[in-house]
């Protein structure tokens, strides 16, 4: 039986009443304390994130170790897709495991190690040896990423039931963004003119990660049997029609991921220091995330199909509130744009909790890894594609861009319209 504090605990959190119904014996006496530790070692990833952030931490050392821009420009592509093409390789290795914790451990491990390279190389080099090395490292830590990615809803789905399952990533996600609020105020203090303190803000990250793999090692999991497993191909796509327009809805919904930077350049954030700028967007998103996150997992518990379609609404009306304000010629004022990125960022952490959810709720019990990788896949063609785009819709102006992405949301929310209902328990 579960400790009592445990099981108060989790049902205080998650809203949850009895066991799950969808779960077996064995994990519904160990969802509380799984669940707990969900949350735990979810929240010190998610830290972690923030502190080696590609787009603002990394960024900013490249520069100041002297690497010419083109490694500082690379970063976030080899992050993004480095976490999202190797997946369907990946998904196999997964599946092929009774207990697919250690996927995850080894994944959280593995970016704790590749973060520490990092931190090596910004100590011992400099120029482009030191872009070299540390874009090389961060190429590891996306592939480690990548396998915390394919095999965590599939855990998720045998170690907490439906109807809680957004609730504990959500919390994970509210508390995580109190350190990254930290960090954001610190970069806008001025206090991240030293180099050593990024260094060891990575080094922090690092540890972390580490701790992390540590405790989710501590999971209890129940056995899976791996031949049950069908392995993960595009063949799912033909089959499925509800998971093709869930990636259809999800890579329309990346435009709430793509317009940030845009917010920025309404602001006339290019006159600004560039930490400055971007201290200001990882404030609000971690704004964002405290205020949000853990509402957005209870909703998505109750109906993630909806939650993706609230989101691009309220994504759309953002971005088309940014562009009236520019056309107002109110975008410089103070609080004009940090209040419409605010609003974004709400529902960008909305769609991160409902594409999650749907996700893990829709997949069969034995093909979530491949409903994952096969998804992640997609997606990371996708965002390639909207990463080399990017350069070329700059070309329209930042106003002409964001109405466009704005239609993308709108889209979203009428394709999300006829995603099927997966979360009721059966």
């Amino acid at each position: 039986m579960q400790d009592g504090w445990t099981r108060k605990a989790f049902e205080k959190l998650s809203g949850a009443e009895g066991d799950a119904d969808d779960l077996t014996g064995g994990a519904q006496n160990a969802e509380a304390p799984n669940a707990l530790r969900h949350v735990a070692s979810l929240s010190m990833t998610k830290v972690a994130d923030g502190l080696i952030d590609p787009k603002l931490m990394l960024s900013w050392l490249l520069t100041s170790l002297g690497a010419p821009a083109v490694f500082a420009g690379a970063l976030v592509p080899i992050r993004e897709s480095g976490a999202l093409l190797p997946q369907m390789l990946l998904a196999s290795w997964v599946q092929a495991m009774q207990r697919r914790k250690w996927a995850w451990v080894l994944g959280s491990a593995g970016q704790g190690i590749f973060a520490a390279l990092i931190v090596l190389a910004a100590l011992t080099l400099e120029g482009a040896a030191a872009g070299f090395a540390i874009c090389a490292a961060l190429g590891g830590l996306a592939l480690c990423r990548a396998a915390c990615s394919v095999s965590y809803k599939d855990i998720l789905g045998k170690t907490v039931g439906k109807s809680r399952r957004g609730s504990i990533t959500g919390l994970a996600g509210s508390v995580s963004s109190v350190g990254v609020v930290i960090l954001a105020l610190l970069l806008m203090s001025g206090l991240f003119e030293s180099t050593g303190i990024v260094i060891a803000a990575i080094a922090l990250g690092a540890c972390l990660w580490g701790a992390a793999a540590l405790l989710f090692s501590t999971l209890k999991e129940m056995k899976s049997d791996p031949s049950k497993a069908e392995g993960a191909d595009f063949s799912i796509l033909k089959q499925d029609a509800n998971l093709r327009r869930f990636i259809l809805v999800r890579g329309l919904l990346a435009s709430t991921a793509l317009a940030p930077p845009y917010f920025v350049v309404l602001a006339g954030g290019e006159e600004q220091s560039a930490l400055g700028q971007l201290g200001a967007l990882v404030l609000a998103s971690a704004l964002a995330s405290f205020l949000s996150s853990y509402i957005w997992g209870r909703l998505s518990d109750q109906s993630s199909r909806k939650v993706l379609m609230l989101t691009g609404i309220v994504g759309a009306c953002a971005m088309l509130g940014a562009v009236a304000l520019s056309l107002l010629g109110l975008a410089t004022q103070i609080w004009a744009m940090p209040l419409v990125l605010f609003i974004l960022m709400i529902a960008y952490h909305g769609v991160r909790q409902g594409r999650s959810t749907y996700l893990v709720d829709m997949s069969p019990k034995d093909q979530r890894s491949a409903y994952a990788a096969v998804s992640n896949t997609v997606i990371g063609v996708l965002l390639l594609i909207a990463g080399f785009a990017g350069g070329g819709a700059a070309l329209f102006g930042p106003n002409a861009t964001l109405v466009l992405f704005a239609l993308m949301a709108v889209g979203a929310a009428v394709v999300a319209f006829g995603l099927s209902e997966v979360d009721a328990v059966d």
